[in-house]
């Protein structure tokens, strides 16, 4: 079965899941080829209980509008995740995770999938794109970051903090580290 590299952001109003929430998650899923075929996204409505972490909400205080993005057309996590989940088997291949950073956001899709649906299509598994940088490059991981990529590697995207947005971008930048390792 063919692999599908579903990029995914997040937007959360804290460092883990459970005490904080996912406010807006998206998934941009493209064949090696850079060929988008779905995308999914939604807003979510908070967890009862969890709260707002203070940096991370002085964070969203200087981005109003990204933050009024992630507030709009609100669904509970488990309509949402049942949805996603849904979403993920309907694809016409393996899903595999791809973030940057994949440890943040596959930490918070991963304990939502399981929280809500009991299950997930991407196993333990996700693939980091800061990682795969550092291969491609030959540099330490610190130094393996975005502003020292090549920039023929970046398509024209725009970075808004809204979810959606910012996995098509970043799956476009994995499937051109693809190409330039050969990978098809």
């Amino acid at each position: 079965m063919r692999e599908i590299y579903v990029s995914t952001d997040v937007e959360t109003d804290g460092p883990i899941p459970g005490p904080h929430s996912m406010l807006s998650f998206g998934s941009a899923a493209y064949l090696p080829d850079k060929t988008l075929i779905a995308t999914f996204t939604a807003n979510l409505e908070t967890l009862p209980g969890a709260a707002g972490d203070p940096k991370t909400m002085a964070w969203w205080r200087a981005h109003p509008e990204a933050w009024q993005a992630t507030r709009q057309n609100m669904q509970p996590p488990q309509t949402a995740m049942h949805q996603y989940l849904q979403w993920l088997k309907a694809l016409p291949g393996k899903p595999v995770f791809v973030a940057y950073p994949a440890a943040f956001d596959f930490m918070f899709v991963y304990w939502y999938l399981i929280r809500f649906t009991g299950e997930s299509p991407f196993s333990h598994s996700a693939l980091d794109i800061k990682t795969y940088a550092m291969a491609l490059m030959k540099t330490p991981y610190r130094a393996s970051t975005k502003k020292q990529m090549p920039r023929e590697w970046f398509d024209q995207l725009p970075h808004t903090h809204h979810a959606l947005d910012d996995a098509i971008e970043q799956g476009a930048l994995f499937c051109n580290m693809l190409a330039v390792n050969g990978v098809r």
